[in-house]
């Protein structure tokens, strides 16, 4: 039946249509089997990963905040380096055959009607680590374990409002962004009034929110090595980030080198604001790198849904923004500029669905909504998510009222 269907066919196409045919059918024994091959391997890969993560217990941990918080964003970072975990997919055998990743970790900020928290996704095996270091940099935080706030939220399109965006760096992840260092957050001696703190404006977003509405914002977080293929090698892994970097620094290097008839070389001669970027590129990627993606939404009751929130979303990294070095840019927003793009919003509604669906799995880095991420180093990713002081003053921010302090020694027992 097949060779009277492929008989068929070639006898009613033209004859470059034969030819191409008639040649792909005759070499099939050599090139279907390495298809096959490709095929099956990639499968294979994603069932044992999935098959590892099944096993693995994933919890949520609350951060509660005190009514004060004296350390600066410096404390995060030293944190967030405790996160930076590059085992356990060494070997090919721990990779390709027990499924084994790198772990990866979510840190959320979410408000509920309002009401701010912070928390951050995990799984079980690294409770103990995380409750370690945020204690030894925040010792008056509570860490409790919490149910998923995700869970039981599903998209209805007849009952619930639902927008979303991804976001990404504008420029390469060799360029960093503006940290708290450029807002001074880095002095110790600065007092608390004098503070500026770049969170700020994330937190007063999230604490507009009014009844019925709720606003999560997640950065995925994963530790970033050295993991494709050097040009020109088979084996040898190379470091894309660091590559990047210098090709950045040498493009800056080549601008600011004169041209000349001579058979002698130019110096660069870089200005000053040339400088000042190759000082930054080398000092972003001197730090521990993350890849990391960031992904918000906001939802709320049919009646209560606010379209004017996807400008507040997609504005609340403006802070970050540099315009010799990096921004952020939102990409993937669940909604189309025109409605001839989508007949009757079928298209909109799959979208809100999949953002929805990829936000309750933490799912960035791997399928089943694996997404292109950009890499940050510590102080990029301190400066975009840590505890406030008491500068950030929204008047929801769920803090702890009583203060924790050590018993007196002299307590008779």
């Amino acid at each position: 039946m097949l060779n009277n269907f492929l008989s068929f066919i070639s006898n009613n196409l033209p004859d470059l249509e034969r030819i191409v045919l008639d040649t792909l059918i005759s070499y099939s024994p050599i090139w279907l089997p390495i298809l096959l091959i490709i095929i099956g391997w990639k499968l294979w890969v994603r069932y044992i990963r999935a098959l590892f993560w099944s096993k693995q217990k994933r919890i949520l941990l609350e951060i509660k905040l005190p009514k004060e918080i004296t350390k600066s964003p410096l404390a995060m970072e030293t944190f967030l380096i405790g996160l930076h975990q590059t085992g356990r997919e060494g070997t090919w055998y721990a990779k390709f055959w027990e499924g084994k990743t790198r772990p990866w970790f979510s840190l959320e900020m979410v408000s509920t009607e309002g009401v701010v928290r912070f928390f951050i996704w995990t799984e079980a095996s690294f409770k103990n680590i995380i409750e370690a270091q945020l204690y030894a940099q925040y010792p008056t935080v509570e860490i409790y374990e919490a149910p998923d706030y995700t869970e039981g939220v599903f998209f209805d399109k007849d009952k619930i409002g639902l927008m979303g965006t991804n976001f990404e760096f504008s420029k390469s992840s060799a360029y960093p962004i503006k940290t708290y260092v450029d807002y001074g957050l880095d002095k110790a001696d600065t007092k608390e009034e004098y503070k500026t703190d770049p969170i700020t404006p994330i937190i007063e977003f999230l604490g507009s929110m009014g009844k019925g509405e709720q606003a999560w914002i997640q950065i995925l977080i994963r530790a970033h090595k050295k993991e494709q293929i050097k040009k020109g090698t088979w084996f040898e892994k190379a470091d894309t980030w660091q590559d990047e970097a210098k090709e950045e620094i040498e493009k800056i290097r080549k601008e600011a080198t004169p041209e000349t008839e001579s058979d002698y070389p130019a110096f660069p001669n870089p200005t000053k604001g040339q400088i000042e970027k190759i000082a930054a590129i080398e000092k972003n990627v001197s730090k521990l790198g993350f890849d990391c993606g960031i992904r918000i939404i906001y939802l709320a009751e049919k009646n209560k849904f606010n379209k004017g929130m996807s400008a507040a979303m997609t504005g609340i990294t403006r802070q970050f923004h540099s315009n010799n070095l990096n921004s952020f840019k939102s990409y993937g927003i669940t909604f189309f500029d025109y409605p001839w793009q989508d007949y009757k919003s079928i298209r909109v509604n799959k979208k809100k669905k999949k953002m929805l669906n990829a936000y309750k799995l933490r799912s960035y880095f791997y399928p089943p909504y694996q997404k292109k991420w950009f890499v940050i180093n510590t102080e990029g990713l301190a400066s975009i998510f840590h505890l406030p002081g008491s500068v950030a003053q929204t008047p929801s921010f769920a803090r702890i009222v009583s203060k924790k302090a050590e018993p007196p020694s002299n307590l008779p027992i």
